[in-house]
């Protein structure tokens, strides 16, 4: 296969569950363009490297709604500093340190109240698909005390953020029924959660949204529309990304079942674990930027303009960072995978997902008896950019 095709070959379904070879054959050119004119970054030094480069903006499709208007209107992750810097401390605040260091360690009771509700279902029954059972309500129902989103509005969110997400992936972006089905679902997603907002300003609780809606700070608020951004933002987070990692890591778990036994008898074990699951099933595969100048690196020049694809997946498999990179290792060391990417863009929600990834497996280990896939590999979802199961049937001889 010509190396200019590879990526190309890697969006198809068909790669879906087994993309790691086309990543080793991607990372023999640590950054490679490609036939398209997209450059491909598949090295650890070299992601970390661009992440790192203001010559490397997250703002190219970032709303071009936003772009010469006088009023902000992208959530901060599609923005370059300082913009993104000073719209990511006004959401920041309302969600972890230094405003509220407490706030997620304060998730914890509620976490578990949901995992063992999750399991406490599965009773008398035999078979579960982890995805629907665990995976998909622990993190939505989170995320929705979160911000504040009644649980009973959630289903709506189901379908919009389905639509919305696949959107990361540059295939369905070329697909003229998925980019109008995400364009809808975002049009409605925003048209909800902008009324949520109205309400909040009158009608405050303890919730993410009334925090920015109701916030005096010196450093002023976000418009409304902005909050809206970063409320949808949260939003998919919470239903994409952090599913994918528990269901990655439940099919990671069970094809190692002698790890698998340790971390039974051994729950001290499992931060680390979660970590080598990220590491190892990165739940978002990649990120496109755009090279705001040439940028020489790896002995090949990205031209300015280019699109330019940062691989964590692929960079937390590279050999030159990590010894025996294939192998799951639970007590690995060294561990500093790019799962949450790194630098100004290092994942806001990081310390949520680590909570829940760690609670929901150390609960779904302890109490599942003899638990066994179906079905290797599971079906995946579409999306090549948020790679997870889209169904992960397991059979089980009990739950204690």
């Amino acid at each position: 296969m010509a190396h200019d095709t590879l990526f190309a070959e890697l969006l198809s379904p068909a790669h879906r569950a087994t993309p790691q070879h086309l990543w080793a054959q991607l990372r023999e050119q640590p950054v490679s363009r490609q036939e398209d004119g997209t450059w491909v970054v598949t090295g650890y030094d070299e992601v970390r490297a661009l992440s790192a480069d203001p010559r490397i903006s997250a703002a190219h499709d970032g709303d071009a709604e936003a772009e010469g208007s006088e009023q902000r209107t992208a959530n901060f992750i599609v923005e370059d500093p300082p913009e993104h810097n000073e719209d990511r401390a006004r959401v920041m605040r309302h969600f972890g340190p230094p405003h509220r260091p407490g706030f997620v360690a304060s998730l914890e009771t509620s976490i578990n109240r949901y995992v063992d509700e999750a399991l406490n279902h599965l009773q008398g029954r035999t078979r579960t698909d982890v995805v629907e059972d665990l995976a998909y309500p622990l993190p939505v129902s989170v995320i929705c005390d979160v911000l504040g989103v009644p649980h009973e509005d959630e289903p709506q969110f189901s379908e919009w953020t389905k639509a919305m997400a696949l959107l990361a992936s540059p295939d369905a972006r070329l697909d003229a029924e998925a980019s109008q089905q995400g364009a809808q679902a975002s049009q409605e997603a925003r048209s909800y959660m902008f009324d949520l907002v109205q309400r909040r300003k009158t009608d405050p609780g303890e919730d993410m949204i009334s925090g920015m809606v109701n916030d005096e700070s010196p450093n002023g608020r976000l418009s409304d529309e902005q909050i809206v951004s970063n409320a949808i933002l949260l939003l998919i987070a919470g239903h994409e990304t952090t599913v994918n990692a528990i269901a990655n890591g439940v099919l990671l778990l069970l094809r190692n079942p002698e790890q698998m036994n340790r971390l039974r008898t051994h729950p001290e074990l499992m931060p680390g674990a979660f970590e080598e699951i990220l590491r190892l099933e990165s739940p978002v595969q990649f990120r496109d930027r755009v090279a705001l100048s040439d940028i020489a690196i790896a002995g090949v020049t990205i031209p300015k303009g280019a699109t330019v694809q940062l691989s964590y997946a692929a960079a937390n498999r590279d050999p030159r960072r990590f010894t025996d990179p294939d192998r799951f290792d639970p007590e690995r060391e060294d561990n500093q995978h790019l799962a949450f990417n790194t630098g100004l863009h290092f994942c806001f929600g990081a310390p949520l997902a680590r909570l829940e990834g760690i609670l929901a497996l150390t609960a779904w280990v302890r109490r599942l008896v003899n638990p066994r896939l179906v079905e290797d590999p599971p079906p995946y979802r579409r999306n090549a950019a948020l790679r997870g199961p889209s169904q992960l049937l397991v059979d089980f001889d009990g739950v204690n």
